[in-house]
């Protein structure tokens, strides 16, 4: 820390203090029989001044005010980069400028050190495995494969698309975009086949749970990854019923109905790590921790998740097909179907609005890129 800033990190909470105390009417000073307003002034100019140097961050630890200047050291570290390069490690710097309590190092997947992991080992499904463990680790014995791949994760930087299913995505013609990256990441059962032209043909990885998860096997795409994200511990079930091939039972627990196959070997299958869950839910949305369990209002959306896990593994992060405009109730709500956005009902588990105050932030800073401009 410079010298000056030691110096203000010193004065600045006497500086403040004083200036409360002093606001109050407590405080009074009098030279030659009146309250001298030159003071008040100057702790005012001086409590200014302690703004500045020391920044505001809102209650979830963002910096209050957001831009997307690149701090100092950021420019002088990825100023010179041609564009269009791969900016190593520039989403996670980003992030940390306006969120300082960010630490980057959280694998993507589950892999057979899975009870290391302190953050997630205490919980309950969706916010970690306890009481999993077991069937995890039958499941990772079969899966044998923890990664993106060789290719993938021997690139030294890491540029990533998570593509939402927004009827925003309709008629931007932003395909072959979308496929320039190195990582595209889909979720739930949105299709890729007949609309390639505003979505792309790429997929790496398909982020899903049981009832997202497409249904009919013809439909699954070659060449990606079956990613899952449990929710529930009968989730876990049914990942192990997929994995081992094995015919589906006890669907009772399900709130609608889910695939009887997916058509992956055990190589390509993977768990996602549900520290991100938890991190997107408690530390950046802000929503209800309940005890640690699943309960109204407090789960992200996989879509959020999958942000929030590109945050800590890619080197950049765009997204795309993100934002409901509830102003346009006649548009529609996803690129693939008809349903029109005033199909939107109030969601007992998740809160849509907290979630956009969140990517919104991202947005400003430029952590992330937001091609279709609709968060």
């Amino acid at each position: 820390m410079k010298p000056t800033h030691k110096l203000l990190f010193v004065l600045c909470p006497m500086l403040v203090l004083g200036f409360i105390y002093y606001s109050s009417g407590k405080l009074h000073l009098h030279v030659w029989g009146q309250k001298p307003r030159w003071i008040c002034v100057l702790m005012c100019c001086l409590f200014c001044v302690c703004l500045c140097f020391f920044p505001v961050y809102d209650k979830q630890g963002f910096l209050l005010k957001l831009d997307t200047k690149l701090p100092p050291e950021l420019a002088y570290k990825y100023g010179n980069l041609s564009e269009g390069v791969c900016k190593p490690g520039y989403a996670a710097a980003k992030m940390t400028t306006i969120y300082p309590k960010f630490m980057k190092p959280a694998p993507m997947f589950l892999d057979r050190n899975f009870k290391r992991l302190a953050k997630v080992s205490n919980y309950l499904p969706p916010f970690g495995f306890k009481t999993q463990e077991r069937i995890i680790d039958s499941i990772l014995t079969a899966t044998k494969n923890y990664g993106l791949g060789e290719e993938l994760d021997s690139l030294s930087c890491k540029r990533c698309i998570i593509v939402g299913n927004g009827g925003i995505l309709a008629n931007k013609s932003l395909g072959s975009r979308i496929d320039e990256y190195d990582v595209v990441v889909r979720l739930n059962e949105a299709p890729v086949s007949g609309y390639g032209r505003d979505v792309g043909t790429k997929t790496t990885i398909r982020i899903t749970y049981p009832e997202g998860a497409i249904q009919k096997p013809e439909n699954y795409e070659k060449d990606s990854l079956f990613v899952f994200s449990a929710f529930k511990p009968l989730d876990f079930k049914w990942l192990r019923q997929m994995v081992f091939k094995e015919k589906l039972r006890g669907t009772e627990g399900f709130w609608k109905s889910v695939a009887h196959y997916v058509p992956r070997e055990p190589s390509e299958m993977r768990i996602l790590n549900p520290y991100f869950i938890q991190e997107a839910a408690f530390q950046f949305i802000g929503l209800p921790f309940n005890n640690g369990l699943m309960g109204k209002g407090n789960i992200p959306t996989l879509g959020t998740v999958a942000i929030t896990m590109a945050l800590h593994n890619c080197d950049e992060v765009a997204v795309a097909g993100f934002g409901y405009d509830m102003s346009m109730p006649h548009a529609p709500l996803h690129y693939y179907e008809t349903v029109k956005m005033s199909a939107i009902k109030e969601s007992w588990t998740h809160n849509i609005s907290k979630e956009k105050e969140f990517l919104r932030k991202l947005v400003k800073a430029n952590v992330i890129t937001d091609l279709t401009n609709g968060i």
